[in-house]
């Protein structure tokens, strides 16, 4: 079992209630290129900020599964999606005509095929960084956090890893 290494810091919800919270899934994009661990990010398709692929909750799929599908639709990444949160943070998201708390749980995807033609390659960006780079370009203090103290060791040694062909990508 692997466990998570980030301490999950407080959820804020500056509006709606317990109730109005909505929740996404996101997956954290690494890969191990010449040694070292770079963290893929996209840039939002309104603002242009850099974030993590992440969605809504998708019928008979798991977190981890909708956030693999995320990763292929915003970054044109594929891999081996692990069904451990490393943690979550929150945003207000602009919902229709109201703002509304989004709760985002996050996934890892260890990414091993990077396509050159993806679904939303016209509305975003994807850059590889390194960790601490990575952690610094996102806007949320905890998701920052996430980032800045993970630690893909854990999941290197998984099966459907470890029988992989090993391959910089």
């Amino acid at each position: 079992m692997v466990k998570a290494s980030a301490t999950q810091l407080p959820l804020k919800f500056p509006t709606g209630g317990k109730t109005d919270v909505r929740a996404q899934f996101a997956a954290l994009c690494w890969r191990i290129k010449g040694g070292k661990l770079q963290i893929c990010l996209v840039t939002s398709r309104t603002r242009g900020r850099w974030i993590l692929p992440k969605g809504w909750p998708m019928h008979k799929q798991t977190p981890a599964e909708a956030a693999a599908t995320e990763a292929f639709e915003e970054a044109g990444l594929s891999g081996k999606a692990f069904d451990t949160c490393l943690g979550a943070y929150s945003y207000i998201k602009p919902v229709d005509a109201e703002s509304t708390p989004i709760i985002t749980l996050v996934y890892p995807l260890h990414v091993q095929k990077v396509y050159k033609v993806w679904p939303e390659m016209e509305q975003r960006r994807r850059k590889w960084f390194t960790q601490q780079k990575a952690a610094k370009k996102l806007s949320e203090p905890a998701l920052q956090r996430i980032v800045a103290t993970f630690q893909p060791h854990p999941f290197l040694h998984d099966p459907a890893i470890a029988g992989a062909k090993k391959q910089s990508i």
